[in-house]
């Protein structure tokens, strides 16, 4: 049976760097390069004669050198920072990318000037603002950080893991 949850890893300075399947948590600590510091109470993973706990959050033994943590800017990423939703009407329905200060009159490539747009508010905005367009957005866009897209990826943030995402 594959397991659809996400486990938090962690450095081993305890900061946060990823998030990984039940099943690659389980094989890292088994073969003791991280320790299991939070399971899943109501989960066990089991074999055919043993029972094991079920991760939640693992931290690494050796500490993995990363580059400054940042979210590329990207379509997709995009998507998922609007939630899958048009900023102007809330539909889910033929999304695309929209500039908000129209790249006819200089508008950029940049997170703080592309949104996701339904196909309809795109054509209805065109290449005016959406001050000029008589439209509303839902939410400014903006920047995410890299722990609004660790939470944002694993769905739901559990308990136990918020104090390992807000310390960063």
């Amino acid at each position: 049976m594959i397991v659809r949850e996400s486990v938090l890893v962690l450095n081993q300075d305890y900061q946060a760097i990823g998030v990984c399947s039940v099943e690659r948590a389980f094989v890292l600590v088994m073969l003791q390069k991280a320790e299991m510091l939070s399971d899943n109470d109501s989960r066990k993973l089991r074999s055919i004669t043993e029972d094991f706990r079920f991760p939640s959050i693992i931290r690494l033994y050796r500490y993995v050198h990363l580059p400054y943590k940042r979210v590329n800017l990207s379509r997709h990423n995009i998507f998922k920072r609007d939630r899958n939703r048009c900023v102007y009407c809330g539909s889910r329905d033929s999304l695309t990318i929209d500039h908000v200060v129209p790249k006819s009159v200089g508008g950029r490539d940049t997170w703080d000037n592309l949104v996701t747009a339904c196909q309809k508010c795109n054509a209805k905005k065109g290449s005016m603002t959406p001050e000029q367009a008589g439209m509303d957005l839902g939410h400014q866009p903006f920047r995410p950080s890299f722990v609004m897209f660790l939470s944002n990826f694993a769905g739901e943030v559990r308990e136990d893991w918020k104090p390992y995402l807000y310390m960063s």
